[in-house]
């Protein structure tokens, strides 16, 4: 996710393969929806409350946005809980149950204290406040350094609950988790969580740091921006109706480039969609295939960007080259959408939401 030390060294390069320029006169912009977050990481919206934006932050708080102000209480403070080292530990994730309007569950990720392990936690809510409590946790993973947590949280169209953890830290996969099937390091996770205790189904390996990963409303396909270690940020994608393990190669490959010898690991092995170089950006930060019609340049076109540049690019989901967006945010920690997908909004690390607009 975030690579503050490589902050200030993001200049030029290229990304892709036939990558375009903006044009100066793009109908694009962004409005500020709301400010004043300590380091938020996710902005998005529950089942049945089309007027609520919440917004997660790192440090272990989700906050509410309603009518464009910021709700003094904390929906949900666990703080005491959170183990956050500023950089890549905290509070991660967050989704709502497709049926939220009636069972008021959601689902939580963190890195837990002391030890920074990854939690997967299931909670309820009652009056527009989330019941401590009820806090259930359904998946722990041991985590082996603070870095390459994932975190990610997604309900897909199946009505299973996705989750996206990096492959344990350190620097280039030393203890080999990503092409490790008998790892839960490094994967795509997929729990049935009408069950107490889910048993993670494995659907992807090989995979260094899926911050950021999202569903195609339309087809179904997961498009997964995966960090990468020393030289290139890669766009991934999952064609719903796959069927079977599949491998994305960290840490054989790295992008489309060879990073090591080491041998690969079961599934069908895929390539990355799009790739950008450290010359570019350094940490990639994955959004969504936009499917509304608020933005009509957007539509159509997977959005994506970088957290150190504040680069923001788009392709077209059907195929085609990339494009480079005429717009930049800072500390771009992650991108979110309405429950319509009709907005599409940004999320900087220094407290700032913004929606985009023509």
């Amino acid at each position: 996710m975030i690579r503050v030390a490589l902050l200030l060294a993001v200049l030029g390069g290229v990304i892709g393969v036939g990558c375009s320029s903006a044009s100066p006169s793009a109908s694009l912009r962004l409005v500020t929806v709301a400010k004043g977050f300590s380091s938020p990481v996710l902005a998005t919206q529950a089942p049945g409350e089309p007027r609520r934006l919440y917004v997660v932050e790192q440090p272990g708080r989700i906050r509410v946005v309603e009518g464009g102000r910021v709700r003094a209480t904390a929906f949900l403070d666990i703080r005491r809980l959170v183990l956050s080292d500023g950089n890549e530990q905290g509070l991660l994730g967050l989704a709502f149950s497709p049926r939220y309007a009636r069972d008021h569950t959601f689902y939580v990720n963190y890195t837990a204290r002391p030890d920074g392990h990854t939690v997967i936690a299931r909670y309820r809510s009652r009056n527009g406040k989330a019941l401590s409590a009820s806090a259930q946790q359904i998946l722990t993973v041991d985590q082996p350094y603070s870095n390459h947590n994932g975190g990610d949280l997604v309900f897909g169209p199946d009505g299973r609950l996705w989750a996206g953890l990096g492959d344990g830290g350190s620097g280039g996969d030393p203890e080999h988790h990503a092409q490790d099937p008998d790892s839960l390091l490094g994967k795509l996770l997929r729990l049935d969580v009408r069950r107490t205790t889910p048993t993670p189904e494995v659907v992807a390996i090989g995979l260094r740091n899926p911050w950021r990963f999202s569903f195609d409303r339309r087809t179904g396909d997961v498009w997964i921006g995966d960090v990468g270690q020393s030289e290139i940020e890669e766009i991934d994608r999952l064609p719903r109706g796959t069927t079977g393990l599949v491998n994305f190669g960290w840490n054989v490959f790295e992008g489309r480039n060879r990073y090591s010898d080491n041998p690969l690991g079961p599934g069908q092995l895929l390539g990355p969609v799009a790739q950008y170089t450290h010359a570019r950006g350094c940490s990639v930060t994955g959004g969504y295939v936009y499917r509304g019609t608020a933005v009509p340049r957007l539509r159509g076109r997977y959005v994506f960007g970088d957290f150190c540049s504040g680069a923001i690019w788009s392709m077209p989901a059907a195929g085609g080259p990339t494009r480079v967006e005429p717009l930049r945010v800072a500390e771009l920690t992650s991108f979110g959408e309405s429950l319509t997908g009709t907005q599409l909004y940004a999320v900087s690390r220094n407290g700032t939401v913004y929606r985009f607009a023509r």
